[in-house]
């Protein structure tokens, strides 16, 4: 196995401004990504993996680092491939994520499951990796007033989120979602989120697919559950809440 570098931040250079602002109109509000989307004039560009925020091993011991690199380098790897595959010659490709997933009904029909399931993978994997940092930290004012105000605190949310990740039969996401300002946690299957039929814009979520734990954790998902919650990057999951709440 070659011997991988630390990696900075980089979703296509996009800066911390881009990856708050949200599309007016689209009755969801969703990441931009300035270097995923395409003026009219300008050819197609493919979809790429996006670097880590940290070095592999920078979340041990509780994420380890063999899961890091084959989750990010293989996994995700293989969702932009497929997704620039499937999107390939048509006018949807190399345009923003989100706008892609929200709008899956009007995709040519041969080429939507895959976009669904490549296109999911891409998005939430892209934001799964900045949910989480060595760091730590703890939530902003403004976030921990919504979760009083939703789930009573953050104990009873992480019980909560805890119990829609243990109850997502098989591979899937389980998130904690702002509409309208408001927080609310519900599970997906496989790469699907709530862009996907408009319920809500994810703000934090956690990888349930066996791929994202079972190096370290083998079937004990609760475990790795427990862990993903001393990772938390709270500064980003706030200023993403900030960001999203405007909207």
């Amino acid at each position: 196995m070659p011997n991988l570098t630390q990696e900075t931040l980089s979703m296509n250079s996009i800066t911390r401004r881009d990856l708050f602002r949200t599309t007016a109109g689209a009755g969801v509000a969703f990441l931009a990504a300035p270097s995923l989307a395409i003026a009219a004039d300008e050819p197609a560009k493919l979809y790429t993996l996006p670097k880590l925020p940290y070095a592999f091993d920078a979340l041990e011991p509780h994420i380890d680092a063999m899961t890091m690199e084959i989750h990010s380098q293989r996994h995700h790897k293989a969702y932009v491939d497929n997704l620039n595959k499937a999107l390939a010659g048509t006018d949807w490709a190399g345009k923003p994520i989100e706008g892609v997933l929200a709008g899956l009904d009007k995709l040519p029909e041969k080429v939507r499951g895959a976009v669904r399931n490549n296109g999911g993978g891409h998005y939430n994997h892209s934001l799964f990796w900045q949910l989480m940092s060595p760091k730590g930290g703890k939530p902003s004012t403004a976030l921990s007033k919504a979760v009083e105000d939703a789930f009573k605190d953050q104990v009873n949310m992480f019980k909560l989120l805890k119990e829609a990740a243990m109850t997502r039969f098989g591979s899937g996401w389980a998130w904690v979602i702002v509409k309208e300002g408001k927080l609310k946690i519900v599970s997906s299957p496989n790469q699907d989120n709530t862009l996907m039929d408009g319920s809500g814009t994810p703000l934090l979520g956690i990888d349930v697919w066996e791929h994202a734990y079972y190096l370290k954790y083998q079937n004990k998902r609760a475990d790795y559950v427990d862990a993903f919650f001393k990772v938390i990057n709270w500064d980003f999951v706030s200023e993403r809440f900030a960001a999203l709440a405007k909207g």
